[in-house]
């Protein structure tokens, strides 16, 4: 039997040090832990606090024993949970069983009821009613352990604590009680990060002036609150000054603009954004939010460049217009959407000649794989009317073409 047991211990050990290697999400709070050892009059009931959770607790495993006078406890449970480092090894088998409940016990017996808040406690005393506990164990027991997780009722409107109600089972003497309670922390949630509280950096991000801009901004409100997460935890945020705020804000919003694989999809959303507001001939608010968010961020493409400037175009800017599609040409030089819109540009802002070079040069080429430049500047000059732009130039440009 010993050498069994022994064998069981052994291998039991080796896998909760695996389980630890590979586990790093959290840890047992030894400094947090409650144990307390309590005096229960003959059929009487007492209530036992927990020390403080925890912020970021989302477990916790107790055990309770009960003692005759003299005995001792032979191992914390503390010192038992070293050996099990993940709590759902605790569940796993017939090992966490033995590790927690073969420790020493007397032949008492009590009931007892756990409780999420002290309202919940208020009657226990006087009637021992435990219609209100989230977990009550109503057969009399001198030895118990469990582990309740957050998807318990425990931790549904947990206050920071629990309470332990206990109804002593020997009407002649007293009783004497050990409770330990272990709380588990998850690291990440340990920052005190709750969904009230992500829900106010969400918020504090849809309000910003870029935001506002965005008819999309839902990646870019997460990658915000991603950031703040990562360097803060929440009471910290909580109480920093109000300009070191949104230079938090301010100095995240940029790194979530700049070109990295992680925000290719934000800044997409921002491109279709603008071209959104450029097909509502909302022309301000395309420049806008193309300069805010792309150019002045340095994320810039060579189709972003084309793109602003097609905005100035329509919104008769022709010489920013040609500036930025200029400063397009020079990254990509073979983009001939580019070297159509500029010839555009030339025309409208009066510089028939030099927007005649071009289409002479590249009317005979395709600026896409299915749309040749022909067809495409009649599309355009359609638009243009379309759009109340007009030039007597039109068709000389396209008398070129025949």
């Amino acid at each position: 039997m010993f050498i069994r047991n022994l064998l069981l211990f052994s291998i039991t050990a080796m896998l909760a040090l695996n389980v630890n290697a590979q586990r790093q999400d959290g840890y047992w709070d030894k400094d947090r832990a409650t144990t307390k050892q309590i005096i229960v009059g003959a059929g009487k009931r007492t209530l036992i606090r927990t020390e403080d959770l925890p912020v970021g607790t989302t477990e916790v495993v107790y055990r309770i024993t009960l003692l005759d006078d003299n005995q001792q406890m032979a191992n914390s449970l503390v010192s038992v949970l070293k050996a099990i480092p993940d709590p759902s090894g605790i569940s796993q088998g017939s090992a966490g069983a033995v590790f927690l409940l073969s420790k020493i016990s007397g032949d008492d017996k009590c009931k007892y009821a756990i409780f999420s808040t002290a309202e919940q406690t208020k009657n226990y005393l006087e009637d021992g009613k435990s219609d209100k506990a989230c977990f009550a164990e109503n057969t009399p027991l001198n030895k118990d352990a469990k582990r309740l997780t957050m998807d318990k009722l425990c931790f549904k409107d947990n206050s920071g604590a629990l309470w332990f109600g206990f109804e002593s089972d020997n009407w002649i003497m007293k009783q004497k009680i050990v409770l330990e309670v272990v709380p588990w922390v998850d690291i990440k949630l340990s920052k005190g990060w709750n969904n009230d509280n992500r829900k106010v950096i969400i918020k504090l991000a849809k309000s910003s002036d870029l935001v506002k801009k965005m008819t999309n901004s839902d990646d870019f409100c997460l990658c915000i609150l991603e950031k703040m997460m990562s360097k803060y935890k929440f009471n910290e945020y909580e109480n920093a000054m109000a300009i070191e705020k949104s230079k938090a804000f301010r100095d995240f919003g940029n790194q979530c603009l700049t070109e990295k694989p992680a925000n290719v999809t934000i800044l997409n959303n921002i491109r279709q954004d603008a071209a959104q507001y450029f097909k509502k001939k909302k022309y301000a608010e395309a420049i806008d939010l193309m300069e805010t968010a792309i150019m002045d961020n340095g994320t810039a493409k060579v189709l972003d460049f084309n793109a602003l400037g097609q905005y100035y175009l329509y919104s008769k800017q022709y010489e920013k217009a040609i500036q930025m599609l200029k400063a397009g040409e020079k990254i990509d030089n073979s983009e001939l959407r580019i070297k159509l819109n500029l010839a555009h540009a030339y025309l409208l802002d009066g510089d028939y000649k030099s927007a005649k070079e071009l289409h002479k040069k590249y009317m005979s080429q395709n600026i896409t794989a299915k749309q040749s430049w022909k067809a495409q500047t009649k599309a355009d000059f359609e638009d243009f009317k379309n759009a109340g732009i007009e030039s007597k130039d039109f068709e000389r440009i396209l008398n070129l073409f025949e």
